[in-house]
């Protein structure tokens, strides 16, 4: 049997709900992703908190709260407690989206599901890994070696690769294979024919994109239509994901065109966000990172967008035409949602929508088709308490104190009270001798005092005293003919200490976290939150553009055709758009193709026969490597046995083995074997999809059609009339290969 592969979806099946799905092998429970969306809703944590016990590891695929955003919870609330993996830039901008949040909850409500504390703890212990770099699993998990791969979409998102016993269980959501200013396209169809392959039907449905400039011209084009006519702009975003993007979009046009209106990019940690994404281009572009080599310009030293951390900053600004980028993209809470309501009412305004807003939301409402003419919201703000209200909430507060105090004076007094009556058993050995009631002493114990009274005769011992007299240590040093023999661990920084202070660094996000969002976390001042429903009458111009950086439906069908997977498994995306990629899947890709429901455990281990075989010491000696890239190759010929504990071992044959057909191993690229075969003098041309070498000679790769899924296996077959010409050309064909 094939590696045992179990998949139970938690969240985010035949629906847009965020993403949970919790993934075993072979007995070892990987959750990949722990979304929540922006209502905070605990209800669709149930099914988490049912098996959050039981996970044995994490895996974050994008730093967005559909795929993070119940970390913090889920560690504090529903017991998980799992190693948890991500990249470098999903940890630090998770981070951050998740601070942004909180801070934005806590402005306008009583936000007590977590706190930042619980943040920090959640994710100080995240292992960041880089891209195709392996981690292998201990433990239960021996065997297992899981990989994170380039996905697109958003800054360090991931599509995970999970590999034991040679087979590949894929986790694909959200992918991008375009490339756009700020990332390259997904490695996605770098991989075939994987033993699972588990990706989403968001886009499904999506037909054809445009072209990126067209898409972008025409993004540009709405704006500046907008701002030339005294109007302001709105792009609810988020924190640090699909923003980036676009403001790589603005900066650069608006430094092409030497355009003068203002950009604020406005959110509770602007200007941490834009901070650590200077340090990542080594995951951005390879645009980005070549202009970087040659210019030493960073792409994001904004010079036309000014970062704000409070709201009380825009206000400050002169009126006029402005674009503002701000937090939440939901509109449920944060920045943006105040900002709507302001500007809504004016007609020359726009809010400009980059993405789908979560179902449910404030921004999903004002996107349908036809807009709401009004809405009702509810305006909330936190107040400092005056008056009456202070005074009951600081004599609260007093009495606490008191009683903390109070507990934690009892606490002492019976931990010294403890700890005194163990150091006088223990300390000093007069006092032991004093403590021991003797058989001949009478009732009172007055020979007992009496004989204490001795000892410290002249002295009277205070209530803590452990013993007559000052303790003393006789700390001998060793020595050798350099001086004092020395300890080097006594100078050594121990794993704990480091961890305890990258804690600290980390905690506080290497002490570059915004000033002001920095003075909202430590800000005790006693406050209340006030709120007050409100009709907003919505004259302003609703506009959807999609910016969302996601495949097209056509373009995921090609891509799950290319990859060619064994089986697959489809999350995440409407229940239309799940049953028709299912159908099409169905007749076009692969024969076994599974829609779970929600904790609906499917079993999708690979019909594959595979046994573990070892191979004996008495083989390997005679076996012949080859260097075949990071690999050693062999050809081997034996017989299957069993060792002294039963386990299959491949033996020597006893019998002279066969002679086998030359087996080349390798693969070529017709562009490098073009250019190899000019460097050898030869001319060379393509034609017909052909190469044509010479005079006569044709080379040309032909794919296998009986290979479902579109030809994984491809001949190259060498056309041409036998001479030396031929012979010549082939002899350099395989020069490209490895021979066993």
């Amino acid at each position: 049997m094939g590696t045992s592969v179990q998949v139970k979806p938690l969240c985010g099946v035949y629906n847009e709900n965020p993403l949970s799905y919790l993934v075993s092998i072979d007995g070892f429970n990987f959750l990949i992703d722990c979304g929540w969306n922006d209502h905070f809703d605990t209800s669709i944590l149930e099914p988490l908190s049912r098996v959050a016990s039981t996970v044995d590891a994490v895996l974050l695929s994008h730093p967005d709260t559909l795929h993070l955003g119940a970390l913090p919870y889920a560690m504090k609330q529903l017991g998980l407690c799992a190693p948890v993996f991500a990249t470098e830039p999903v940890y630090r901008l998770g981070l951050l989206t998740m601070y942004d949040h909180y801070l934005s909850r806590k402005q306008v409500s009583e936000f007590d599901l977590f706190t930042l504390d619980d943040i920090d703890s959640a994710f100080q212990n995240i292992t960041r890994l880089t891209y195709s770099q392996n981690y292998y699993m201990s433990g239960k998990g021996e065997g297992i070696v899981v990989a994170p791969h380039a996905a697109g979409h958003l800054l360090g998102g991931t599509v995970w690769k999970i590999t034991k016993d040679g087979e590949d269980v894929i986790y694909a959501v959200d992918f991008n294979h375009r490339k756009e200013r700020l990332l390259n396209g997904t490695v996605l169809e770098s991989f075939v024919r994987p033993a699972v392959l588990i990706t989403d039907a968001y886009n499904a449905l999506l037909g054809n994109q445009p072209p990126r400039r067209q898409k972008d011209q025409q993004f540009l084009d709405v704006m500046l239509k907008t701002l030339r006519a005294d109007g302001k702009i709105l792009l609810p975003v988020d924190t640090a994901g699909r923003v980036l993007e676009v403001l790589l979009i603005l900066e650069q046009y608006w430094e092409q065109n030497h355009l003068t209106y203002p950009i604020f990019y406005l959110t509770y940690v602007a200007s941490s966000t834009i901070d650590y994404v200077k340090s990542f281009l080594e995951w951005m572009s390879d645009s980005i990172a070549k202009s970087f080599e040659h210019t030493r310009d960073n792409a994001f030293l904004l010079k036309h967008v000014t970062l704000l951390i409070n709201k009380s900053e825009l206000d400050k600004v002169p009126d006029g035409p402005k674009i503002v980028l701000a937090s939440m993209g939901s509109l449920e809470a944060g920045f943006s949602h105040d900002i709507f309501v302001e500007w809504a009412a004016d007609t020359k305004n726009v809010v400009l929508f980059s993405e789908r807003g979560q179902f449910g939301t404030l921004a999903r409402m004002l996107q349908s088709d036809p807009p709401p003419k009004a809405v009702k919201v509810t305006m909330s703000k936190r107040i400092p308490l005056v008056g009456e209200e202070l005074a009951a909430y600081e004599e609260e507060q007093n009495r606490k104190r008191k009683e903390e105090a109070l507990k934690a004076t009892l606490v002492k007094e019976e931990e010294s009270k403890a700890s005194v009556g163990a150091e006088i058993a223990a300390v000093d050995a007069m006092v032991i001798d004093a403590g021991i009631r003797q058989p001949s002493l009478n009732a009172t114990g007055k020979q007992h005092g009496a004989f204490r009274d001795v000892l410290i005769d002249g002295f009277v011992p205070p209530s803590s005293s452990a013993g007559p007299m000052f303790p003393f240590y006789d700390n001998t040093s060793e020595w050798d003919d350099f001086g004092e023999v020395i300890n080097p661990e006594d100078y050594m920084i121990k794993d704990e200490d480091m961890d305890q202070a990258s804690m600290q660094v980390d905690g506080d996000l290497n002490g570059k976290l915004d000033e002001g969002s920095a003075g909202l976390m430590l800000d005790t001042t006693p406050s209340k939150v006030v709120s007050s429903e409100q009709t907003v009458y919505v004259k302003c111009s609703l506009i959807y553009m999609d910016f969302e950086g996601r495949s097209d439906g056509s373009s995921i069908k090609k891509i799950f055709s290319h990859v060619s997977p064994l089986k697959l498994v489809l999350v995440h995306g409407s229940a239309e758009a799940t049953e028709h990629l299912k159908q099409h899947c169905l007749k076009n890709v692969c024969p076994h193709v599974y829609a779970p429901h929600l904790e609906e455990s499917i079993d999708v281990t690979s019909d594959l026969c595979a046994y573990k075989v070892q191979l004996s010491e008495k083989l390997m000696s005679n076996v012949l490597f080859k260097k075949l890239g990071d690999y050693e190759i062999a050809w081997i010929d034996g017989e299957v046995g069993k060792t002294e504990s039963g386990t299959l071992s491949l033996l020597p044959l006893s019998t002279p083995a066969p002679p086998h057909k030359t087996v080349l191993v390798g693969d070529i690229k017709m562009a490098d074997f073009k250019q190899f075969l000019a460097s050898k003098g030869i001319q060379v041309e393509f034609a017909s999809g052909a190469l044509r070498c010479g005079e006569y000679v044709t080379l040309r790769k032909v794919g296998d059609s009986s290979q479902k899924g579109g030809g994984n296996i491809q001949h190259i077959i060498l056309e041409g009339p036998l001479s030396e010409e031929y012979y010549k050309i082939r002899e350099h064909l395989y020069s490209q290969f490895y021979s066993l």
